[in-house]
């Protein structure tokens, strides 16, 4: 059996790697899903942008799933934490997933175009509201959530919904806005065709260059208008899990310590302004695999930015530092984190390599007249 820190660092990096398999996965198309309206103007237009996310959004779904299901086991702390303080932001993104299905399944039960238009917008709200929660939540990961433990470790959170929408929270909510945008005008431009590529190169240049500012005004928000968290106190790395064995303080600008200290984390904020560059400059060319790529390693590199700043914390308490949950004491057991890192070793090869292969067998654009002729087949 790996030893415990070993263990609690894997957890780690799987989490992350999880929450990027998120956002570059299902996030194209939420992406897809905002820019439906304006880059699609007739119904046959809509369906050519609807059906390229069609026959593949319920799959890229299954790491919503795995990410939850990860916390959940691997993390417990944090799961009670998180999904009990932002009990009603994720009930938003659930209402908001729920709703997508059935826009899919419903638009094209009548040919009405009021009927069909009310749908259209109700794909809209299903991809902006999680698009935009999910920038909101990681905005207050960064300044801290309002929970403590008392000594039986029971968790109280004294915040409300109102608490989350606060300016820098809101922030990153339009940050992840725009680079899921982008990702998803990158991705309309692979697999659309005529006028709705068209308008989604001309969407997702501009979003990924709205992406670059934006994430850079959170930056530097984040190295001089936030107080960042530090352990000031020993603390085991291969202990029993209890988020109150150690000390914690607030210190300006504390958020960059790991890039003083480790110098090659510079790496994900630096990759992540010059693959949106590169995916700005090469959507809508004969190169549109390539920026499809370099529009998903932007956005893998922005969440891989938050989780090198905030490392070993996982979820800073702004009510008591002293409760943050860290890698170090949130995790389950070293048994049970072993079991799960042979399971995940054996399914999540698999469901890449699935994966992989659907997308094989999808390739190729979706066409006006591939749809025309689908009939009701297709969305």
């Amino acid at each position: 059996m790996l030893d415990y820190e070993i263990l609690r660092l894997l957890w780690w990096a799987l989490l992350g790697t999880l929450l990027i398999g998120i956002a570059v996965m299902d996030g194209f198309d939420l992406g897809v899903a905002v820019l439906l309206p304006f880059v699609a103007k007739t119904d046959t237009e809509r369906r050519i942008a609807i059906n390229t996310v069609g026959p593949v959004w319920e799959g890229n779904q299954v790491w919503l799933i795995l990410g939850g299901g990860a916390i959940f086991a691997a993390w417990p702390a944090l799961y009670a934490a998180a999904f009990s303080g932002f009990y009603l932001a994720m009930f938003l993104v659930l209402a908001a997933l729920i709703l997508r299905p059935v826009a899919f399944k419903f638009r094209s039960k009548i040919e009405d175009r009021r009927w069909r238009n009310v749908w259209d917008w109700a794909l809209f709200i299903a991809g902006l509201v999680p698009a935009l929660i999910f920038g909101v939540a990681f905005g207050n990961v960064i300044i801290g959530a309002p929970f403590r433990f008392d000594d039986t470790l029971r968790m109280t959170y004294e915040g409300n919904l109102f608490g989350l929408l606060n300016p820098f929270s809101l922030l990153c909510g339009l940050v992840s806005v725009a680079m899921l945008v982008a990702h998803g005008g990158t991705y309309l431009t692979l697999k659309g065709s005529g006028m709705v590529a068209s308008r989604a190169a001309t969407a997702g240049r501009l979003a990924s260059l709205l992406a670059i500012v934006l994430f850079v005004l959170a930056g530097l928000w984040v190295a001089y208008g936030i107080d960042g968290y530090v352990i000031t106190s020993t603390l085991a790395h291969d202990g029993p899990s209890n988020p109150l064995g150690k000390v914690v303080a607030r210190q300006a600008g504390a958020w960059l310590n790991n890039y003083k200290i480790y110098p090659w984390t510079k790496v994900a904020p630096i990759i992540a302004i010059v693959a949106l560059l590169f995916a700005s400059a090469l959507i809508g060319t004969k190169r549109k695999g390539l920026a499809f790529i370099f529009s998903g390693l932007g956005v893998a590199s922005i969440i891989a930015t938050a989780g090198l700043s905030l490392f070993p914390f996982m979820l800073p308490s702004s009510l008591d530092p002293n409760a943050s949950l860290t890698v170090w004491d949130s995790s389950s057991s070293r048994l049970t984190l072993m079991i799960m890192l042979v399971v995940t070793a054996i399914f999540l090869p698999i469901i890449i390599a699935y994966t992989s292969w659907v997308y094989r067998v999808l390739r190729g654009p979706v066409t006006a007249d591939y749809v025309e002729r689908s009939g009701s087949h297709l969305y």
